[in-house]
């Protein structure tokens, strides 16, 4: 039985349904890799997130200390938040279930432990919504009078960009993780203090970490969600009145 050639104009198609495919594979790649820019103009560089204070109490004092301080702090802390807040939040912007939206900001403003850890979740939240409005001012618009973008906390209001990007929420948790990683490896650079080697050194740490972490994060359920991080709540605390201090947590 003699096979029928594919057609050239059959074969055209198929080359240009791949490459545009390849397209926006690639431009929900850039989209995330922006969101997760320690340029974003949202103040994550100004937190240390308990972590400068771990170094005025010499519980931080060398590159081994602050990675393990950090990847403690991702599997402990962040997995079991923040990063499950990103994961149901992105689906509930998906959905357009307000009631959930709100159900888990108000989770995040309730289990912050410092007064500190809370200011720096509603600041990063604000300017997120402040720069969104000015990339992407249908997002907010949409959001209609009665909503209140001011008061989103930041996983929330990183949820609602990366909701708008044709990507997994594995993909999209990936970013904030990742966009957490190098800002705090930056903060360790700047409080231990260490060099621009050993951050990077952190960050590629972290980021063998991180894939493990999301997919845990994804895992849990509401009633396994957590915020309870004695040590970290007890040097936040202690972070608020520290005498001398480069960062605002």
């Amino acid at each position: 039985m003699r096979t029928v050639p594919t057609s050239i104009p059959t074969v055209m198609a198929l080359s240009m349904a791949t490459r545009t495919s390849m397209s926006q594979s690639a431009t929900s790649l850039l989209h995330l890799m922006w969101l997760a820019s320690p340029a974003l103009p949202v103040g994550g560089f100004s937190y240390s997130e308990g972590l400068e204070a771990s170094i005025d109490r010499s519980l931080v004092a060398t590159e081994s200390g602050a990675s393990q301080w950090l990847s403690d702090q991702l599997h402990l802390a962040l997995v079991r938040s923040d990063l499950a807040v990103v994961a149901q939040a992105v689906s509930a912007w998906r959905n357009e279930d307000m009631q959930r939206i709100h159900t888990l900001n108000d989770w995040v403003l309730h289990t912050r432990e410092t007064s500190e850890l809370r200011l720096q979740s509603e600041q990063m939240g604000r300017s997120f919504i402040e720069w969104l409005r000015s990339v992407r001012p249908e997002l907010i618009s949409a959001l209609g009078e009665t909503q209140t973008p001011s008061t989103w906390t930041y996983p929330v209001a990183f949820a609602l960009a990366a909701s708008h990007i044709d990507a997994s929420v594995r993909d999209c948790c990936l970013s904030y993780a990742f966009g957490w990683a190098e800002n705090m490896a930056q903060a360790a650079v700047r409080a231990v203090p260490l060099g621009q080697s050993a951050g990077q050194r952190i960050v590629q740490r972290l980021a063998a970490e991180i894939p493990q972490a999301v997919d845990q994060a994804i895992a849990l359920a509401d009633d396994e969600r957590q915020a309870f991080s004695p040590m970290l709540a007890i040097l936040s605390a202690q972070h608020e009145t520290q005498y001398s201090r480069l960062f605002r947590s």
